[in-house]
Order: structure tokens, then C-alpha cells, then sequence
């Protein structure tokens, strides 16, 4: 049960973090779209299970997945709290999901091929473009109460912070996650001048400790997953 959980995860995390573009996830109030994103979701599953007589579980998926995005709108508000309820949710349908097709005989076990490289692809989706989801949040309540401003790139920090969790994933699947040091190391030298000023010192620590902090756990995950 514990390899198809994670498919079924596997799916939903590369469904939502990397085939999902912001125009489809800003428009899923139009009816054609949100079945669209419902049909990827439950295709994904079809493909990665590999069970392809196993209809019942890309059905159940697109009802579930499109009733949770449908309760997700009647709270439209952007914010942390909304995102973990609305990941958790999905998430605890895939268990429930993953347990009934145990439970009822319909799927014994994984036996489809690629499960670690589906496992480090839904990985690499989570911990790169799914971990800026929190961290946007996070840092974007700090600006509004702060009254913050910055001179840099625009979009310069998420960009950062994408490229930095990018490097920490990988660390982590070559087997040298000590590198994320000399990461840390890196990233106080080029940032020391900002540090000089309290409010963006505080404001890059939170933003920096939060990514690493996220990354390396979804890392940790991943490893763990794959190695089941």
C-alpha cells in the first residue's frame, strides 16, 4: 500500500507544481479549466500507476480533486492557512484512495516500472516550485506589514530562491547534503551588505531559513520515498 500511496502522491505533486501554469490555476473558476486541471490530475494517476484496467482511480481523483478546488473557492483568500488546508485535503484523499484500492482488491501493490524516477520527478516539483507557494505567503505578509522595499530584480528573490532550492535537492539525491553549508556559507557573504539594515536582514533570514528549511525536509521526504 505504502508504494502506491506514493504514486498516487507523486501525481498530484507534478499535476499541481509542474503541470499546472498560473494562468490555469488563476482561471479554475471557469468550469472548462477546472475540469481540464481534473482530468490532467486523473490522467497522471492512470499513467503512473501503470494498472491500466484501474479506472476506478483517475475517476475517483478527478471527483475528488475537482470538489476539493470547487470548497477552495468559496474561500478565495490567498493565504498560507488556505494552502495547507487545500494540499491536506487532496493529500488525505490519496491515502483514503490508496487504502480502498487495497482494502478492496483492486490493486495489490505497485508493479509498474520508473518508481524512482517518478518519486524524484514529484520531489524536484515540490521542493522547487511547490516550497514558493508558503514562502511567497510568508514573505509577502512581512512586506505588507512592514512597509518594505527593495531595489533589486524583479522577481530577483523568488528566482533566488528557486536556483537555492534546486542546488539543496540535488545535494540531496547525489548523497552530499553537507553542501548545503557551503550554500548557506555563499549566500550570507553575497547578502552581507543588506545585512547591514535591521528590517531587510530580518526579513532575508526569515525568507532564507524558511526555503532551506522547507527544501531540506522535502528532501528528506523524497530520499525516504524513494527508497521504499
Amino acid at each position: 500500500m505504502e508504494k502506491i500511496a506514493v504514486i498516487l502522491i507523486a501525481a498530484h505533486l507534478i499535476g499541481d507544481f509542474a503541470l499546472q501554469p498560473g494562468a490555469m490555476a488563476r482561471n479554475k473558476w471557469q468550469p472548462a479549466t477546472l475540469l481540464l486541471h481534473a482530468a490532467i490530475h486523473g490522467l497522471l494517476v492512470w499513467l503512473l500507476l501503470q494498472s491500466w484496467s484501474c479506472w476506478q482511480a483517475p475517476v475517483f481523483v478527478m471527483v475528488t480533486h475537482t470538489m476539493t478546488d470547487l470548497v477552495k473557492q468559496r474561500y478565495p483568500q490567498e493565504s498560507l492557512k488556505a494552502f495547507i488546508a487545500d494540499q491536506a485535503l487532496h493529500i488525505l484523499s490519496l491515502l483514503l484512495l490508496a487504502w480502498l484500492l487495497v482494502r478492496n482488491s483492486v490493486l495489490a501493490g505497485f508493479i509498474g516500472v520508473g518508481y524512482q524516477l517518478i518519486v524524484g520527478a514529484a520531489g524536484f516539483a515540490a521542493v522547487v516550485r511547490g516550497a514558493g507557494f508558503p514562502i511567497a505567503y510568508v514573505t509577502g505578509e512581512l512586506i505588507r506589514k512592514n512597509s518594505l522595499d527593495f531595489d533589486g530584480l524583479q522577481s530577483g528573490g523568488k528566482l533566488i530562491g528557486t536556483l537555492e532550492r534546486s542546488l539543496i535537492f540535488l545535494l540531496f539525491i547525489i548523497g552530499h547534503p553537507e553542501g548545503v553549508g557551503f550554500l548557506v556559507a555563499a549566500k550570507s557573504i553575497l547578502r552581507f551588505e543588506e545585512s547591514k539594515k535591521q528590517k531587510q536582514a530580518e526579513y532575508i533570514l526569515i525568507g532564507t531559513l524558511l526555503s532551506f528549511s522547507i527544501a531540506i525536509a522535502l528532501s528528506s521526504l523524497t530520499l525516504y520515498a524513494m527508497r521504499l
